[in-house]
């Protein structure tokens, strides 16, 4: 099952229908071809008794298929850090608690594309990759057209006490080390697919 934050909804992109009961806030589609998932993605999408939406189809890569087909689909990656002392570097961005990501340069992979955007928004050096989290997707417009975002998550160690400088032509204005016993903090302040990557350490 695929998962993907658009605005206020959650959609699913699932091959397993049975698993999934109906209820007020949320609605069961079958899509059965591309021009299909079209027509009944604007039926649904930015009706606000509905949260979730789960599109189902057998075929799962199809399915994301027809559903990226109608976005411009963006690549991007980015960290979960731990320091020595256990704590989690965050930034602070548009006033909301965020981790480094960014996008992906032509011809660069993505666990390099992930080492560079935390480097290159929090100042910080000596960065090893440990281990890969996974994905978040979610949806958004940029210059009036509608968005894809994929973004590859990576935990990653840091054994260098270098000062942090947020990237201020990003918007960054704070970077933090915070501890684990104050995450409540962040989650309190920032975006449901950020809470999917804390899922990890919480």
């Amino acid at each position: 099952m695929i998962k993907i934050f658009s605005g206020d909804q959650v959609i699913y992109l699932t091959t397993h229908v049975k698993k999934h009961i109906p209820s007020d806030d949320s609605v069961i589609v079958k899509i059965d071809f591309g021009n299909d998932m079209r027509i009944k993605f604007k039926e649904v999408i930015g009706n606000e008794e509905l949260k979730k939406v789960y599109f189902y189809n057998k075929d799962e890569d199809l399915l994301f298929e027809y559903f990226s087909s109608m976005f411009k689909n963006i690549e991007a990656a980015g960290g979960l850090v731990k320091n020595e002392n256990g704590e989690y570097l965050f930034i602070f961005r548009n006033g909301k608690w965020d981790l480094p990501k960014g996008k992906r340069e032509k011809g660069e992979s993505i666990k390099s594309c992930a080492m560079r955007e935390v480097e290159e928004e929090c100042g910080v050096k000596g960065l090893d990759i440990t281990k890969k989290i996974g994905s978040t997707f979610h949806t958004y417009y940029m210059e009036e057209r509608a968005v894809l975002k994929q973004t590859y998550w990576f935990e990653m160690s840091c054994t260098h006490h270098t000062k942090l400088e947020p990237q201020l032509e990003e918007g960054i204005t704070e970077v933090k080390w915070i501890n684990k016993k104050d995450i409540e903090m962040v989650f309190e302040n920032t975006y449901d697919s950020i809470k999917e990557v804390l899922k990890e350490i919480i």
